[in-house]
């Protein structure tokens, strides 16, 4: 049962890291698995069977998430963005109250017990961070091409390791950082092309496909390794400041998404309607899987 649960909260964090404004850290951090998550990836030689217990069915149900959800992420968005992103937004922001108890549970461990002037700086910086970040985002420019040569490959792994920014910190939206760079379309064409010429069984539109998502893969890879320990260093020796920073991060995600979608644009009220039914089912959701994971 568990494994299942697990597989389902892979599938959620893999679409989130897909969405423009969406991290997959922040949807871990709602779910209440972030912490699992970080020992998991940084002891994976230490305790290799317990980390695999972990990771596989993660990985299982994030590949199932960004490959699937891939192909329907343009249509939902160009017809249905309201709804979509007010569904991330209470997706994210449905694990604000686990999340508050692991501050308060850090707190308790502090001499005076209470929040400082460093919680409160590192809340606002990263607050400023989550919301200053989609307004440097321009409008979405063409499709870049990409061909396989040493240049391209090594700018590719570069963009996997930024990319990979979003499956481990909270509130940092990998795709977001694609998508100012200008890589965001291509690198989502280039994983739906593969399963089309794999469903064509186009062996040729696979191998090339292969050679370019191969070192962004491994850029993924690497970054996720790298970073996980410099999250885990500061959950182990800056604890409130940390889950204080994650809060502002949470806290700016509806703003992300919605402005980076440009979903208030035109506003439909039964659309509107749907959407904020569906926030607070997901809302629901996490908090559910949340207190799941706490117990």
């Amino acid at each position: 049962m568990n494994q299942i649960l697990d597989i389902l909260r892979g599938i959620v964090i893999g679409i989130a890291n897909i969405i423009p404004g969406v991290s997959g850290g922040t949807m871990a951090v709602s779910m209440g698995i972030y912490d699992k998550l970080i020992g998991a990836v940084t002891g994976l030689f230490r305790h290799f069977k317990d980390s695999i217990r972990l990771l596989l069915p993660l990985g299982i149900g994030m590949a199932i998430g960004i490959v699937g959800f891939g192909f329907l992420l343009k249509y939902l968005l160009a017809n249905y963005v309201l709804a979509t992103c007010l569904t991330f937004v209470g997706l994210i922001l449905g694990g604000l109250p686990i999340l508050w108890i692991s501050l308060r549970s850090s707190l308790k461990k502090k001499t005076s017990g209470r929040l400082g002037l460093g919680e409160g700086i590192c809340f606002l910086a990263l607050l400023g961070v989550g919301v200053g970040m989609p307004l440097l985002q321009g409008a979405e420019g063409a499709v870049k091409q990409l061909s396989v040569d040493p240049l391209t490959l090594l700018t590719l792994f570069a963009l996997g390791v930024i990319a990979s920014a979003t499956m481990v910190i909270p509130g940092v939206s990998g795709s977001m950082v694609l998508l100012i760079l200008g890589y965001y379309n291509s690198i989502l064409n280039l994983l739906t092309d593969t399963v089309l010429c794999l469903k064509a069984m186009d062996l040729a539109g696979v191998m090339h496909n292969c050679l370019l998502l191969a070192p962004f893969g491994v850029g993924v890879v690497l970054g996720i390794f790298l970073i996980a320990k410099i999250i885990e260093y500061l959950f182990n020796n800056f604890p409130t400041h940390t889950y204080a920073a994650i809060i502002g991060l949470i806290l700016s995600s509806p703003f992300a998404i919605l402005y980076s979608a440009d979903a208030l644009a035109v506003i439909r009220p039964v659309e509107l309607v749907v959407g904020i039914l569906l926030a607070l089912l997901g809302a629901w959701v996490t908090w559910l899987m949340g207190s799941k994971e706490q117990n």
